[in-house]
């Protein structure tokens, strides 16, 4: 009978180790993912930021939504080099793995 208790209490505390070393894992899968919208939402707003300052797409209606670094680029430009221009300027933006641009022309 104490075999059994000592092994009981043996895997009990294996478990609880366990499941308490994967919740302070910093690399795990759920805490990169807790902290993926907060990289998203920067690189939202780098982009945002870096469309704003470029002269030439002043006026533009762009939106800009990223998710896991892939930044969307929708809304209506001037011009066919516009639409380039948005999408050269995105992917300068730390962060943007690539951009994938649905700009139409007004």
């Amino acid at each position: 009978m104490k075999t059994s208790a000592g092994t009981a209490a043996l895997l009990a505390g294996l478990m609880l180790a366990t499941a308490t070393g994967c919740a302070g894992n910093p690399g795990s899968a759920a805490n990169r993912a807790a902290e993926q919208p907060v990289a998203d939402a920067a690189v939202s707003a780098g982009v945002r930021g870096a469309i704003a300052g470029e002269p030439v797409l002043k006026g533009s209606e762009i939106q800009v939504d990223t998710v896991s670094g892939v930044v969307q680029l929708s809304g209506y430009v001037s011009s066919a080099d516009d639409v380039a221009t948005a999408a050269a300027v995105a992917r300068t933006v730390k962060g943007v793995k690539s951009v994938r641009n649905d700009l139409r022309l007004k």
